[in-house]
Parts: C-alpha cells; structure tokens; sequence
C-alpha cells in the first residue's frame, strides 16, 4: 500500500490541501485537481490507485466526471461531499463510485476509508498477497484467478471494477443462494442497507452483466429471481 497514488478532485484549494497533508502523512502520494476536466487530463497521462471525488464543482459536476473516469480507469472512487441525502449517494454509487463520505468528516474515517479501498484495489490487481494465491474460480466461459484479480471469458481479459469484481465473485462463491438487494448491498458495501440502495444494487448488476454475459436480456450467468433477488446457478 505504500507509495500508492492518489488524486484529489475538488474545487476548494483548502480542503484539497488539507487532505494531501493528511495522505502524505501517512505515505500516500498525492496529486490535486481543481475540476474534473483537469482530473481527466491527469488520468490519461498516468494510473491512480484511488481517486477522491467532490460531487459540487464548476463545470462538471462530480457524478458527471465519476461517469467520464469508468470509462479510463477501473480505480476506486470516493465521493467526499457536502450533500447527504440518500438520493445523493444513490447517484455516486449508480455513476460509479466505490465509497461516499459525507462532509464534514473525520480524518480517522477518511483514512479508514481510503486505506480499505486501496487494500481490496491491491489485492483485486494482484500487487498483494492474499491466501488464496493458487485459488481460480471457473464457470462457463468465465475464469476468475484470484491470485492476480482477474476475470478472463473465453480467455479474453475482461477489466471490471473493484465492485463488481467483488459482486461478481461473490456469486461465484454461493451458488445457488439468492441475494435479495439489501443482503447483496450490505455484503458489498458493508454498511446498512438503506432506501434508494436498491438502485444502486440494479445499476452495478446491469453494468456487470454487460460485461460478462452473451446477452443480457438472458443472462445465464446472475440471474434474476422476480420478487426475491439474484442467483448465479
């Protein structure tokens, strides 16, 4: 975890400060954006390995540049923002982000925060160890060598995000069982299952299956279970 990069996106030049000082300390390198344009130009001159993420800036707003970023990089993202409503980390999680933390924040859970998402990042990339170094998952076309964190079909390498990796093996792992939304949300997420979290658990499924099943009006590989949740057979 040390050494690992990360990028703070934020139109306030203090509270970008504040929280490089904080990251520095504790060995994390840290680069700072004003705006999501200029976060996406650093994004395509080299990797993060967590990206923190105000939601109300000029130009771009927040859920506007996360929806920009998935489409370059499978980094986490951290939504550090002023707005608290359900609806509003409805929107995070559903643009892809990893994590939301509202303001005002304590440094503890900042630090909690970004050291756990880096964590799950390293192992799913494979830059850590873990006790499952020769473990491979296989079902249907689908390989999961967790050793490295990585998905191939047919062979062929398939980049997902640190969520739906976990989404999708932990499918992998219950066969059989059905996971209403909230059990997959609180799983996933690890925090209580609240209103509008239903949303956030059908756009990750929805995101996940395009990447993975060979039709997903028929997906063969997480089904639906109408009235119950998601199965993988």
């Amino acid at each position: 975890m040390e050494n690992s990069t990360i990028l703070i996106v934020d139109d306030n030049q203090e509270i970008r400060e504040i929280i490089e000082i904080l990251l520095t300390g504790e060995g994390f390198q840290a680069v700072q954006a004003k705006d999501g344009m200029t976060a996406l130009e650093l994004l395509k001159e080299r990797e993060f390995d967590l990206i923190i993420l105000d939601i109300m800036m000029p130009g771009m707003n927040g859920y506007q540049t996360c929806l920009e970023i998935r489409k370059m990089s499978n980094a986490p993202i951290l939504f550090l923002s002023a707005r608290t409503k359900d609806s509003d980390k409805t929107l995070g999680f559903s643009s892809g982000g990893d994590d939301y933390l509202p303001k005002p924040f304590s440094y503890n859970e900042l630090l909690n925060r970004v050291k756990a998402l880096i964590r799950r990042y390293h192992v799913y990339k494979g830059k850590e160890e873990t006790d499952d170094r020769s473990r491979t998952l296989q079902y249907q076309q689908l390989k999961i060598d967790e050793s490295v964190g990585q998905v191939t079909k047919n062979g062929i390498s398939i980049e997902l995000t640190d969520t739906e990796y976990r989404i999708l093996l932990l499918f992998l792992k219950n066969r059989g069982q059905i996971f209403s939304a909230e059990r997959l949300y609180e799983a996933i997420w690890e925090e209580p299952y609240y209103y509008g979290a239903n949303n956030t658990v059908m756009v990750h499924i929805r995101n996940l299956r395009k990447k993975i099943e060979d039709d997903t009006n028929k997906p063969g590989v997480i089904k639906t279970v109408w009235g119950k949740g998601y199965r993988c057979d």
